[in-house]
């Protein structure tokens, strides 16, 4: 059998077979990776950020992520580990001289080099592009190649200057061995995280319900009668005083004076303060001498 034309088919042609698995292309997963937004799918731009797996985000994206409460979300599982934006850590990257941008080829008669990178490490001066390793600090989010860090073994970063543990170093954009280990990481933190605030609440609770707390401050009504020692006296003096007035009413036996009646007790003699005593008239302040009290006789002008 042929068609129009005399030609004989062949076997490829008429049965088919499995499809062939579409092999992706390296070059362009890398700067899909390194140059775009994991989140909204857009151009990197400062400021960027990374979360806890090395994966980079433009913070806009993120921030529309977070606030946006609808159900179904446009790429929500790039990033349905982040739960705040206390999650992600805002990268300090070091520009490469080298870029030109789209400045580079506005006449069309060049040729657009997608492996040159915008940023580079620089303590070692590699480009970001993917070919190397590279990683950040979570404590300063200052971004490194994994290079500097072996062959310049520190405690301290490089730039800032911060100090750091082995656990705040995070690999951007690692292989799934890398992004296993980080995810371990990230859940023993924030489970350590949770174990934290629990004590933190539980000593709280337990400062505010101690009964000793509340008998040390006294209150206000040991406050203002002052000592308390000078408050036990009054009340012994005041109790004592009907006793002695009805001991004396008694054995002079005149009449008309009530048994029960305390005699007036003077200011003067009390155990108050100076201060106290000042206020009134029986105070040795308040008496004035002859030549300093004035006459009553007034010499203005319609007396005479």
């Amino acid at each position: 059998m042929g068609c129009d034309g005399g030609t004989i088919p062949k076997r490829h042609e008429l049965v088919k077979g499995p499809k062939k698995v579409e092999k992706v292309d390296k070059d362009a997963e890398l700067v899909a990776q390194w140059n775009y937004c994991t989140l909204s799918q857009e151009i990197l731009r400062r400021p960027i950020v990374a979360c806890e797996l090395g994966r980079l985000y433009n913070k806009d994206a993120v921030i529309e992520f977070l606030l946006d409460k609808s159900a179904e979300k446009a790429l929500g599982k790039a990033a349905s580990h982040i739960k705040s934006i206390k999650n992600v850590t805002e990268l300090r990257l070091s520009d490469n001289p080298a870029w030109e941008g789209d400045r580079g080829n506005t006449k069309g008669d060049k040729h657009d080099d997608l492996q040159r990178a915008r940023f580079i490490c620089p303590v070692v001066g590699l480009e970001m592009n993917g070919r190397h390793r590279f990683c950040f600090l979570r404590c300063c989010g200052c971004v490194f190649s994994e290079r500097a860090l072996k062959e310049i073994k520190a405690e301290v970063c490089h730039t800032c200057g911060t100090p750091f543990q082995e656990d705040d170093i995070t690999v951007l954009n690692g292989t799934k061995e890398d992004v296993e280990t980080l995810k371990r990481r990230m859940e023993e933190r924030r489970v350590r995280a949770k174990l934290e605030k629990k004590t933190k609440k539980t000593k709280v609770t337990e400062s505010v319900s101690k009964p000793g707390v509340t008998e040390e401050c006294p209150g206000p009504s040991k406050m203002k009668a002052g000592r308390p020692e000078e408050t036990d006296s009054k009340e012994k003096k005041t109790t004592s005083a009907p006793k002695g007035a009805a001991t004396s009413g008694s054995s002079s036996g005149k009449a008309g004076k009530p048994a029960c009646a305390a005699p007036k007790r003077s200011i003067a003699d009390s155990e108050e303060s100076e201060t106290y005593k000042s206020i009134f008239t029986t105070h040795s302040s308040a008496k004035r001498s002859k030549e300093e009290s004035a006459h009553w006789v007034t010499h203005t002008s319609y007396c005479f």
